[in-house]
C-alpha cells in the first residue's frame, strides 16, 4: 500500500468522521486505512460478520469502529447511519459481481439492488449529517463507478447497469445536495487488485489483454484509487462536485 502521508498531510482530516460502506476489504479497506492516516475517525462496514472479522486482523487495520451492514437492508442502513454522532466523509465502496449468471432477472436485480440502491439508500440516510458538516473540510460524498460506468459488459449487465447508474446518481445528487452544501463525486477505477478482479488476474489472455490497453501497463493497487479518494474529501477539492474521476492508468482514453 502506497504511503498517504507521503503527499498528504497526517493531520489533513483531523477531527472529521469518515464511513466506508464496503470497507471491510479491497479498495474500501485501503481507503479506509488512506482516510485513517489523514487523521479521519473511520467506521468500515462489511456484508457478514466473517468480513468483519478479516478486516480487523488485517495487518494496519485503523477503523475505529467496524460494523456488518447488508446495504438491501434499508433498516440496517437508517440504523447505522443513526447510531453515528456525525458524519463528514461518506464512501460507497459495497458492491457485488456475479459474472454469467446476471442475465437471471433475480441475479440482475440482486446485483442493481446492492451497487446502486445501496448507494442511493446510504447517501439518502447521511445526508443530514453530511448537511451538518457542510462548510468543514467534509461534508461529501464519493461513490465507487467502474470502467463499465462508460461500456458494457456482456457477462455482467446487472454490474454494468449499475455502475452506470451510480454516474448518474451522483451527477443527479450532486445537484440535489449542492444546496446544501455538500459534494458528491465518485471514483471510477480501471482494473485493480481486488478479490473482486481475481480471476480475471489468473487468466493469462485476459490479463494480457487488459495491460495492452492500459497505458501504464499494470495493475493498479488499491492504494492508488485511495489516493484519489483523498483529494476528492479534501479542501483541494472544494470547487469540484458532480465529477466521475477515472482512476485507470488511461485505460478509457487508449
Amino acid at each position: 500500500m502506497s504511503d498517504i502521508t507521503a503527499t498528504f498531510r497526517p493531520d489533513l482530516l483531523a477531527g472529521r468522521a469518515a464511513l466506508v460502506v464496503g470497507g471491510s476489504s479491497g479498495i474500501g479497506a485501503a481507503i479506509g486505512h488512506a482516510l485513517a492516516a489523514v487523521g479521519a475517525r473511520v467506521t468500515v462496514t462489511g456484508a457478514t460478520a466473517a468480513e468483519i472479522a478479516a478486516a480487523r486482523r488485517a495487518p494496519g487495520f485503523a477503523a475505529e469502529r467496524s460494523e456488518v451492514l447488508d446495504v438491501r437492508d434499508d433498516t440496517a442502513v437508517r440504523g447505522l447511519i443513526g447510531s453515528l454522532a456525525r458524519i463528514d466523509v461518506l464512501v460507497n465502496c459495497a458492491g457485488i459481481i456475479r459474472r454469467g449468471a446476471e442475465h437471471e432477472p433475480a441475479v440482475f436485480d440482486d446485483v442493481i439492488d446492492v451497487n446502486l440502491s445501496g448507494t442511493m439508500r446510504c447517501c439518502s440516510h447521511a445526508r443530514d449529517k453530511l448537511r451538518m458538516a457542510a462548510g468543514k473540510p467534509g461534508g461529501c460524498i464519493v461513490n465507487t463507478a467502474s470502467m463499465l460506468s462508460f461500456q458494457g459488459g456482456g457477462l455482467v449487465p446487472g454490474y454494468s447497469a449499475s455502475k452506470g447508474g451510480v454516474a448518474q446518481l451522483t451527477k443527479s445528487l450532486a445537484l440535489a445536495y449542492a444546496a446544501d452544501g455538500v459534494r458528491v463525486n465518485a471514483i471510477a477505477p480501471g482494473w485493480v487488485r481486488t478479490p473482486l478482479t481475481q480471476a480475471l488476474q489468473q487468466d493469462p489472455q485476459r490479463e494480457a489483454a487488459i495491460l495492452a490497453r492500459t497505458p501504464l501497463a499494470r495493475w493498479a493497487d488499491p492504494g492508488d484509487v485511495a489516493g484519489a479518494v483523498v483529494f476528492l474529501v479534501s479542501p483541494a477539492a472544494g470547487f469540484i462536485t458532480g465529477t466521475v474521476l477515472p482512476v485507470d492508468g488511461g485505460y478509457l482514453v487508449s
